[in-house]
C-alpha cells in the first residue's frame, strides 16, 4: 500500500515534511511528486492515474491541486489547505467540492493529520498498520490527558 503526496509547489515542502515523518514514523510507503494543477495540469493528471492507494495534495492560494486530483481517481484523496495572508481560500477551496468530487480536508498546515488519516484509511485492511495505530493513539493520551 502507498500513499503520494503531490505539493503544488516547492513552497508547500515544509508541509509535506510533516507527513512524511509520520508516515515514515508507521512504516508507510510513499512518494513526493511536485505538480501544479494550474502549470502543469497533465502530470496532475498522470499522478492521479498512478497506483497509490491514497493520495495527499497540499496547497495554498487558489487550492486546486486537491480537487483536480479528485477528478481524475476513485481514490481517496486528502487535502491539506496551506496557510498564506488569506487563509479562508485555501481552506473554502478544498472543502467546498462539488458533487461527486469529494476531497477529505484537514486543518491548516496539518500535513500529519492528513497522514494520519492516509494511514486510517489503509489500516481498514492491514492489521499490523491498525495495531501500530491503537498505540500510537494510547500514547497520545498518556501524552496530552
Amino acid at each position: 500500500m502507498k500513499v503520494t503526496i503531490v505539493m503544488g509547489s516547492r513552497s508547500d515542502e515544509h508541509i509535506g515534511k510533516k507527513a512524511e515523518e509520520m508516515l515514515k514514523k508507521f512504516g508507510v510507503d510513499y512518494e513526493v511528486v511536485f505538480a501544479s494543477s494550474h502549470r502543469t495540469p497533465e502530470k496532475v493528471k498522470e499522478v492521479a492515474k498512478s497506483d497509490a492507494d491514497v493520495f495527499i495534495a497540499i496547497a495554498g492560494l487558489s487550492a486546486s491541486l486537491p480537487g483536480s486530483i479528485a477528478a481524475h481517481t476513485i481514490k481517496p484523496v486528502i487535502g491539506v489547505p496551506v496557510s498564506g495572508k488569506l487563509n479562508l481560500d485555501a481552506i473554502l477551496s478544498i472543502v467546498q467540492m462539488p458533487p461527486g468530487v469529494p476531497v477529505a480536508a484537514v486543518g491548516l498546515d496539518r500535513g500529519d493529520n492528513a497522514a494520519l488519516l492516509a494511514i486510517q484509511i489503509l489500516a481498514l485492511k492491514d492489521e499490523e498498520l491498525r495495531k501500530k495505530l491503537e498505540e500510537y493513539k494510547r500514547e497520545m493520551g498518556e501524552k496530552y490527558v
